[in-house]
This record gives structure tokens, C-alpha cells and sequence, in this order.
């Protein structure tokens, strides 16, 4: 084998009672300690700009003797922390809170303050275990929002959703904005530049001690989209994650208090989101929980030639169920009841023995 860096991707996926079985007889591995197992494994290797890839069952990889993959195969097995309360045992959805005016999907219809508090309280009604709130746009094309503009959109309704009860947390690139947030009782910080965007993040993420979503983005919302190219999309958005990690680490954060989230749709291509979709599994070598967000997407209009976004709640609610599949933690969710209830129906049809009638 390389002495290079591996990259093993669970495959030969397994749920429920055969999930259970094949974990008491040796024959397979559970992601993150979640409700899916795995039986095969895909290890690649990378000999500078080629991918050497080979197969293996879960019991010859797990006898390996080399660190490397014993290392990796810790990550994607130790169960994950619990994120501002809730467990990662278990599927969690992230509903959308945009006060913006223009958002992609649902620019201006909760930018009122009073219709982004009832919003956020509807989706928590619908399952929503995390309300994200955001007050800048990061779609395609967009502009930035001036800080105190950001701050004067979401204080109102942080504020509200977090007196009522509910874990909030802010989508925000700015270290003002989530000290700000942090004081108005958000839980969490949601961030598409994974604390890159100002040389202030990481410190002010280490003073606010709060749970942070790492996002990968290839360039700024404004150019993303412009001919993006990759050697290999899952590859390398992995690398990069797994680089600001260590970084984390490295400032002080806390591991088991990160998240990441690989960006569908942040610089990618609608072939580059489907690979990733595809291959989910692989990320869980990060050894965080995991947060997909595909609800709405372009890419899911490319397919379907659905051109309204919030007409493609079944598309959307289809890649939700792709992610859940490979035990993916957290997905965030413009149509929270829809996917709920998609959800619900997916997983006890996995464990008939679970359901409760």
C-alpha cells in the first residue's frame, strides 16, 4: 500500500436489524455510531494528479496494521457528540430561516421580522430540531451585507426563537455577527467560509465556545459558480475540510464541537453535488457530524427542469433521503414538514420492529 494519505469510503450499507446483525458478527462497521453499518470499503490513494482506488471487506481492512487506516476507521466509527443539546444518533433537521430579500429560494418571503419569527416557530412545529437564521444571502452571485445591516436582520429574531426554546443558529460569515448572535442566545454558528472569511473568526469562535459548522466553498458567493474545477470534487472538498479541522484544533476550538458540511451548490457544478451526493459516506473519515444542505438547488432544477425553487420540494426532499441513507447527521431543509414525514416513513420502513403506531 501508498504511504500516502488514505481515504476510505464505507460502502455495502446496511440498516435496522441487518445493520444490528452484521455488527454482533464482526462482519461490518457503524458510521459515527449512528444507525447505519457498513460491510465494504473503498481505499484510495493519491499519486499526484491519478487516484488509485481498491476494494476491501470490513473485516480484512479493520485487521490493517497500518496507523493510518486504523486511524481513519476510528473517525468514521466513534459515535459523535451531542451538537447544542441534540443527539447525532438520530437524523436532525436544520430548517431555513432566510431574513433576507433576496435568497435564492425564498428571497423576501420572511424578511419582515415578524414573519421571520413565525416562520422559525412553524418549521420547530413541523420537526425542526435547529433553526438557521441567516441575514446575507450567499447564493450565486450575491453581494455581501454590511455587518451592522446583517446584525439589525437576525437580532429580532434570534432573539425570539431563542427565548421561545429553540436551538438557533445563525449562517454567518462575520466574527461580529457571531459574537453579536451569540449574546442574543444562538446555539450554534453555521459558517459557508468555515472561519475563513475574516482573520478574526477563529478567535472570536474560541471566545464564544458554541458549536461551528465548517462549510466548504470554492471562491466567493459572487464568482463561485464560475467554472469550477477540481481533480477529484469528494477528494479534495475532503482535504480542505479535514484542513480547517486541524486548524480548529490547532486555535483551541474544540473537535467535538465542530461540524462539516461539504457545500452543495458552493462552487461546484450540478455533476460535482451529484458526486458528492454519492459518495457522502466518505466525509465521516472527518470524525465530525455531518450537515448536508442540497434543499431547493439548482441542481435539482438541472434535473428535473423544474426552474421554480420552491417547486422542488420532492426533488429536494430525494436528496435529503440520499444523505440520511449514508448516515449523514444533520440536513438542512427549506420544507422541513415534507421531509419529516419522508424521513419518518424511510427509517421505520428500514425497522419495521421501531415503529409505533
Amino acid at each position: 500500500m501508498s504511504d500516502g494519505n488514505p481515504y476510505l469510503r464505507p460502502a455495502g450499507l446496511l440498516w435496522g436489524r441487518d445493520a444490528d446483525q452484521a455488527v454482533l458478527s464482526g462482519h461490518a462497521g457503524r458510521l459515527a455510531g449512528g444507525q447505519v453499518a457498513y460491510t465494504q470499503i473503498e481505499l484510495s490513494f493519491r499519486h499526484e494528479a491519478l487516484v488509485s482506488s481498491t476494494w476491501h471487506s470490513f473485516r480484512d481492512l479493520a485487521a490493517s496494521r497500518e496507523d493510518a487506516i486504523a486511524e481513519r476507521l476510528k473517525q468514521i466509527e466513534i459515535p459523535r457528540d451531542t451538537v447544542a443539546g441534540i443527539s447525532m444518533t438520530a437524523p436532525v433537521l436544520m430548517g431555513v430561516v432566510n431574513v433576507t430579500p433576496d435568497s435564492f429560494s425564498d428571497g423576501g418571503q420572511a424578511f419582515d421580522t415578524g414573519d421571520g419569527i413565525a416562520q422559525g416557530r412553524r418549521l420547530a412545529a413541523a420537526g425542526a430540531q435547529i433553526l438557521d437564521v441567516g441575514g446575507e444571502s450567499t447564493r450565486p452571485g450575491s453581494d455581501p451585507v454590511p455587518a451592522d445591516e446583517e446584525l439589525e436582520r437576525i437580532r429580532p429574531v434570534v432573539k425570539a426563537l431563542a427565548e421561545d426554546g429553540h436551538v438557533v443558529s445563525v449562517d454567518t460569515r462575520k466574527p461580529e455577527v457571531m459574537q453579536a448572535a451569540g449574546r442574543f442566545g444562538a446555539k450554534l454558528i453555521n459558517d459557508v467560509s468555515a472561519l475563513t472569511f475574516d482573520d478574526c473568526s477563529i478567535s472570536v469562535a474560541r471566545e464564544l465556545d458554541l458549536p461551528v459548522i465548517l462549510m466548504h466553498a470554492q471562491g466567493d458567493p459572487k464568482t463561485m459558480q464560475q467554472n469550477p474545477v477540481y481533480d477529484d470534487v469528494a477528494l479534495d472538498v475532503f482535504d480542505a475540510l479535514q484542513g480547517w479541522i486541524e486548524t480548529c484544533e490547532r486555535e483551541g476550538l474544540d473537535r467535538g464541537k465542530l461540524l462539516a458540511d461539504p457545500g452543495i451548490g458552493f462552487g461546484k457544478t450540478f455533476r460535482h453535488n451529484l458526486e458528492i451526493l454519492n459518495r457522502a459516506t466518505l466525509f465521516h473519515g472527518l470524525g465530525v457530524p455531518l450537515v448536508f444542505g442540497a434543499s431547493r438547488k439548482a441542481f435539482i432544477g438541472a434535473l428535473t427542469g423544474e426552474k421554480q425553487a420552491g417547486r422542488r420540494v420532492s426533488g429536494s426532499i430525494g436528496a435529503g433521503l440520499v444523505a440520511l441513507s449514508q448516515g449523514v447527521q444533520v440536513i438542512r431543509v427549506h420544507d422541513v414538514a415534507e421531509t419529516a414525514q419522508a424521513s419518518t416513513v424511510y427509517h421505520n420502513a428500514l425497522d419495521p420492529n421501531t415503529a409505533q403506531f
